[in-house]
């Protein structure tokens, strides 16, 4: 099992950049897919990005070309950057963990059994 802890979370107007932090302990870090994912009020949760163990990444169309995620493996780290933020990225993001399985990169909540607490990133218009 891992234990996942974001930061970096918070208020920022339309047009800004936040960077999200995941650290993550237990398993070998390298050797899991990781994943952000959202959950504004009222909506279900949703995929933002993942990326494979190997450093592959895949983006939902709304973040892609503002988002970027990327992993640090000497510091068991997983980032997501986040350019030109609207109100519609208002949510509480999540970063997850597929770490009872290797080679696979879940683009679904449900195949992701290690979750982090979340982190609220609200953006003014």
């Amino acid at each position: 099992q891992v234990q996942l802890v974001e930061s970096g979370g918070g208020l920022v107007q339309a047009g800004g950049s936040l960077r999200l932090s995941c650290a993550a302990s237990g398993r070998t870090f390298s050797s899991y897919a990781l994943g952000w994912f959202r959950q504004a009020p009222g909506k279900e949760r949703e995929f933002v990005a993942a990326i494979s163990w190997n450093g592959r990444t895949y983006y939902a169309d709304s973040v892609k070309g503002r988002f970027t995620i990327s992993r640090d493996n000497a510091k068991n780290t997983m980032y997501l950057q986040m350019n030109s933020l609207n109100p519609d990225d208002t949510a509480v993001y999540y970063c997850a963990a597929d770490s009872l399985r290797f080679g696979r990169t879940p683009l679904v909540a449900i195949e992701y059994n290690d979750w982090g607490q979340g982190t609220q990133v609200t953006v003014s218009s």
